[in-house]
């Protein structure tokens, strides 16, 4: 069985984003492997190459149809309050359907090739799933996703209660509210085996993001924003794309000091790669809005596989009781400020506040019985001190 790999491609608003993944598609797909195109910008749809597929993100159908089969589920529930059901035309996406479309269709590519791959329908259809996700922090919300939604339904409808079925009329009686139902039991679970199907995908050692970014607009800060928040969720930066960049040594003034201007901010750019052992990607402006194929080929020299591995959970916790009393866990933070950096001990869990972006962490069981001594931001990594807690530690 071939892992499929997946490409996430985000980057800065305006850098050409849909364009870069179209062209990494079209290039992988010239150079032999099998390659799904997943995008949402109408014409990136429209790129034609031998063994490239395209799956168009449709927002407004993916709504319809997901409302539509939850109306269905609880059909009876609507009958009893006596509302009447909407019909298709009636439906009109809302505010989030798209990022939630996308990971759809990302899990249905998934699901389609887990299909292939256990022997009943041939060998997976693909080798690799290119995804034009929307600009960083959009897209970096939209991949926390799964992981927060699945906590939000753990915590309104624990799983482990869901054996106590049989029992709930009783507690009903007992506490006197009435317990939920079984439909809204079966809805959770149901919605839990489709988000975590999500959160492998964007979890698998098999996915990576590339980073598109403009020379010219600020582009520190949007790399900034994207290490900070790539490490906090645990992604794997595959690399970094500079689109654009115009020719340098022009005759002409005006087009030598915009060239001039991209070198400098490229210069700063390339220290980031270089600190974190990313390749960083020059693509040329061409003059014109790349369309063809041939444009396409031109702009394709991403790589597929390079930077970090993965950093994985839980991250690296160090031993240092037997000679400085505490244990060290240490997060890989780069690009994060202490301005934006918050840290609350909640329970058995950590909740992480860096560059925007937060996330609940599950502490390792041996930093459970222990309380938060300090915390320090140094070298790119957020370094937080344990010391053992002796009400629960053992003697």
């Amino acid at each position: 069985m071939t892992a499929v790999r997946t490409l996430l491609v985000t980057g800065a608003s305006g850098a050409g984003r849909s364009t870069v993944a179209a062209a990494v598609a079209a290039a992988a797909a010239g150079g032999g492997s099998r390659t799904l195109l997943l995008t949402a910008d109408r014409a990136a749809a429209e790129v034609t190459a031998p063994g490239l597929t395209v799956g168009p993100v449709d927002p407004a159908a993916a709504f319809r149809e997901g409302a539509l089969d939850a109306q269905s589920r609880t059909g009876a529930l609507l009958a009893l309050l006596g509302a009447a059901p909407l019909d298709p035309e009636e439906l009109t996406e809302l505010p989030g359907a798209d990022p939630l479309a996308l990971l759809r269709a990302l899990r249905q590519a998934r699901v389609l090739s887990d299909q292939h791959d256990t022997g009943a329908a041939g060998p997976s259809p693909w080798d690799l799933v290119v995804v034009d996700l929307p600009a960083v922090r959009d897209a970096l919300r939209m991949l926390a996703l799964p992981e927060q939604l699945r906590r939000y339904l753990w915590r309104f409808l624990p799983p482990d209660r869901q054996a106590a079925r049989a029992l709930r009329p009783v507690l009903a009686q007992l506490a006197g509210v009435p317990m939920p139902a079984e439909w809204a039991y079966d809805a959770a679970a149901r919605a839990d085996r489709e988000l975590a199907a999500v959160q492998a995908v964007i979890e698998d050692p098999g996915t990576a993001v590339a980073v598109v970014l403009d020379p010219g607009a600020r582009p520190q800060e949007a790399l900034r924003t994207a290490r900070t928040g790539l490490a906090l969720y645990g992604h794997r930066l595959a690399a970094v794309v500079a689109n654009r960049l115009l020719p340098t040594g022009s005759a002409d003034a005006f087009l030598a000091g915009l060239s001039g201007q991209q070198q400098s901010e490229l210069k700063a750019v390339a220290e980031s790669c270089a600190a974190d052992g990313v390749p960083l990607v020059e693509l040329p402006h061409l003059g014109r809005e790349p369309r063809i194929p041939a444009d396409l080929a031109e702009l394709g020299g991403v790589p597929l596989s390079g930077g970090p591995a993965r950093a994985g959970e839980p991250w690296e916790v160090e031993d240092l009781l037997g000679t400085e009393g505490h244990f060290l866990w240490v997060l890989p933070l780069p690009g994060a400020d202490r301005e934006g950096l918050d840290l609350v001990r909640r329970g058995d869990e950590l909740v992480v506040d860096a560059g925007g972006f937060r996330r609940i962490l599950p502490l390792p069981s041996a930093l459970r019985r222990c309380t938060v001594q300090g915390a320090a931001l140094r070298d790119g990594a957020l370094r937080v001190r344990f010391v053992p807690d002796p009400t629960v530690w053992p003697s």
